[in-house]
């Protein structure tokens, strides 16, 4: 199969299709959290809570009835999903864990105070063992080791490294505190042994590359944040997984009209591509999109399809922000029609706009004002607020 060409309005209905983010909603409940995980991939995690964690704000856009509830119960009490690395920190299902025994591998052959972690790996397991689950705090290595950011004690890096190496698992979390336990105690045999998929690091590779096309939707061959985690993953070589995939019938190479560069989805969304195709029109819906949204992962990508330029300014000092520090994108039908700042007074259980910037092109009209008004009262609710 040779090119396939799009109109921009079909590849902004595709994405916003796969993503669940068009039409009527395709995911509801603490089943439906687990549906679009699993079509996702991974969704990323980030702590910052203005008005929601960034994984929580991914799965109230596109989860009916979603609560936040819902997620820590999933991650920490059922079991169905696991928090560890993919694109950076994310969430996935536990089922992917074999997916990663590379990474883990990896931890168990270096890192950074490599012996002093060691030297205190099996007392950290048996204090473990005998509290089920633990956090810095509960323990007494004082010792200031070279750790990521900066130095932190020999406790927090031992509990980071053994769950790095797989050997512990987030058991909960108190704000933003983690407590750790151990995964033989909490992940199945079948999910522990299970052998590695990937018979060379090249598969590995591949296997990655077509999970972060199926995460966005539709993906280049070039730069992008979207491929944070692969490593390796750069010019020629990048080109080679790009060539082999399609080689193989894994990918649908795409032009995409007024778009320069050719784009790719995966073979398997097909289907996806051919309701999108064949249905005339879809169902107008009004979203807040997280900052670090699946969607959002390539925000040059999203300039080109939706004519939609968004910064996150969370990490551009105050006086250089064009918007605000933490403004989420407004997704109304297929076009973003502007962003917002959020403001939770938490004590007041009171959520305040801060700011609304409309995009210059948008049209905004009582249809939307009625869709913004419901969705501002669904998303205080969300937040446990009024409006």
């Amino acid at each position: 199969m040779g090119t396939l060409t799009l109109t921009k309005n079909q590849a902004r209905n595709f994405l916003l299709f796969k993503q669940g983010l068009i039409g009527d909603y395709q995911f509801q409940g603490k089943p439906g959290v687990c549906d679009f995980v699993r079509r996702a991939g991974c969704i990323q995690y980030d702590p910052i809570d203005i008005c929601g964690k960034n994984a929580e704000l991914v799965l109230q856009s596109r989860v009916l009835g979603f609560t936040k509830d819902m997620l820590d119960q999933l991650l920490y009490q059922d079991r169905k999903l696991i928090d560890y690395f993919d694109k950076n920190m994310s969430i996935f299902s536990v089922d992917d864990w074999k997916y990663f025994s590379r990474f883990r591998d990896h931890f168990q052959r270096r890192g950074q105070s490599f012996d002093k972690v060691n030297s205190v790996a099996d007392e950290v397991k048996r204090i473990i063992a005998e509290r089920k689950f633990a956090c810095s705090q509960d323990l007494h290595f004082k010792e200031t080791v070279d750790w990521s950011w900066s130095p932190t004690t020999l406790s927090r890096a031992a509990l980071e490294t053994l769950y790095f190496r797989g050997e512990l698992i987030i058991h909960h979390k108190k704000g933003a505190v983690k407590y750790y336990a151990l995964a033989g105690d909490f992940l199945g045999a079948s999910i522990l042994s299970a052998p590695d998929p990937h018979a060379s690091d090249e598969d590995f590779t591949k296997w990655q590359v077509l999970r972060r096309i199926g995460s966005v939707g539709l993906l280049w061959n070039k730069p992008s944040p979207a491929w944070l985690g692969v490593n390796g993953l750069k010019g020629g070589f990048r080109s080679a997984i790009f060539s082999t995939l399609l080689a193989e019938n894994k990918m649908i190479e795409c032009a995409v009209d007024g778009i320069a560069d050719k784009l790719y989805l995966r073979r398997e969304d097909e289907p996806v591509l051919q309701a999108v195709l064949s249905t005339p029109s879809f169902k107008k819906r009004l979203e807040f999109i997280a900052p670090l949204d699946n969607l959002m992962w390539d925000r040059e990508l999203i300039r080109k399809v939706f004519d939609f330029d968004y910064k996150w300014e969370i990490y551009t000092p105050s006086e250089q922000r064009k918007y605000g520090y933490y403004v989420l994108p407004v997704l109304f039908g297929s076009q973003f029609v502007g962003r917002i700042e959020f403001v939770v007074d938490k004590k007041a259980k009171q959520l305040h706009v801060q700011n609304f910037w409309k995009e210059d092109a948008a049209e905004v009209d009582r249809e939307f004002d009625e869709a913004f008004n419901t969705h501002l009262r669904q998303f205080a609710h969300f937040n446990h607020c009024m409006v």
